[in-house]
């Protein structure tokens, strides 16, 4: 396991993060402490769980988990979905985020997490009330790192603004969507987070699942299957021809599919650290084998080659291999 700096830090974090969306939902109590044991043992040191999965009881698994070790591993949690029916439970407001933050810390059996994402952009609270509500966090110990989760590259870039000029504690990282058939934060994201150095950790590395091959099998069971939001995230079929011609590609080269996927998003230049989870260790096992394939710049680009690139931000795609 390899590791990188946390936007600019000096904290380092592992080369793969691993995201506990699954604990206390698709994986038991046992199951989670099992995967995270096999985490650990890989090397990973950075961990990801939001208040919205499984109801808060992810946080309280991941928190079980962590006492023994606590101060080596590094801790990132969200917050902006619903925690509860009260209309002010969710969102950005600063009423919203601290409380959200002291539920979650207790969750967590410690006193602060590393990073804190905000999950999505609160179009209905003032970006510098959201900004305020990280500074106030940071302030009071109870966050170190600022971060935000499914921000446009304009949303992200304008709250650095609004940090700078307050004298505030910047961002340290991004959490976008990110895969083989979901390439629009080539675009502007992980080029503004090259140049305001921002860490970036991508979730759904493996496109929900669809970049793994069991799809390409005649009634496969899975999210995409069972999910409406992940059946209409994936549902266009250009992108289950890609993965049907990925799947195709790595069983010529003898390659599993799911660590080809991870490793593809994994070495891309500005990324820091892919999010993987999992719902058992079998499915473990093929994402932490990611760090283990040599993506050489010929495989790099056969892989990219299988599916469609954004078009450039300005719309000059004549430029777009200058």
């Amino acid at each position: 396991m390899k590791y990188k700096p946390l936007g600019r830090t000096g904290v380092q974090v592992s080369q793969l993060c691993y995201g506990t969306m699954s604990f206390g939902g698709d994986a038991d109590e046992a199951t989670s402490a099992a995967m995270f044991k096999a985490a650990r043992d890989a090397g990973i040191n950075f961990f990801d769980t939001a208040d919205q999965y499984s109801k808060g009881r992810s946080e309280e698994i991941l928190g079980g988990l962590i006492q023994a070790e606590r101060d080596q591993l590094v801790i990132a949690t969200k917050c902006f979905n619903p925690t509860g029916s009260d209309i002010n439970a969710r969102g950005s407001s600063r009423r919203h985020v601290r409380r959200a933050v002291e539920a979650s810390l207790k969750r967590l059996g410690t006193d602060r997490v590393e990073l804190l994402f905000l999950h999505h952009y609160d179009a209905h609270t003032p970006l510098e009330e959201q900004m305020r509500a990280l500074e106030d966090l940071v302030r009071a110990g109870k966050v170190l790192y600022p971060a935000v989760s499914n921000y446009a590259a304009w949303q992200t870039q304008a709250a650095l603004g609004i940090q700078e000029r307050a004298g505030w504690a910047r961002l340290q990282a991004i959490q976008p969507m990110y895969s083989l058939v979901k390439r629009q934060a080539e675009v502007e994201l992980l080029p503004m987070a090259q140049a305001s150095g921002l860490s970036v950790f991508p979730y759904s590395p493996a496109g929900g699942g669809l970049l793994s091959g069991k799809y390409t099998q005649k009634g496969a069971q899975g999210r995409l299957a069972t999910n409406k939001m992940y059946e209409a995230r994936y549902g266009e079929p250009w992108l289950h021809e890609t993965a049907a011609r990925f799947s195709g590609f790595c069983k010529e080269r003898n390659l599993h599919p799911m660590s080809v996927a991870v490793a593809w998003v994994g070495t891309q230049p500005a990324v820091t650290a892919p999010i993987i989870g999992a719902r058992n260790l079998e499915q473990l096992q093929a994402s932490l084998d990611s760090v283990k394939v040599a993506m050489t710049p010929e495989l790099r680009a056969g892989i990219s080659a299988l599916s469609r690139a954004p078009a450039v931000a300005t719309d000059r795609s004549e430029e777009a291999n200058k």
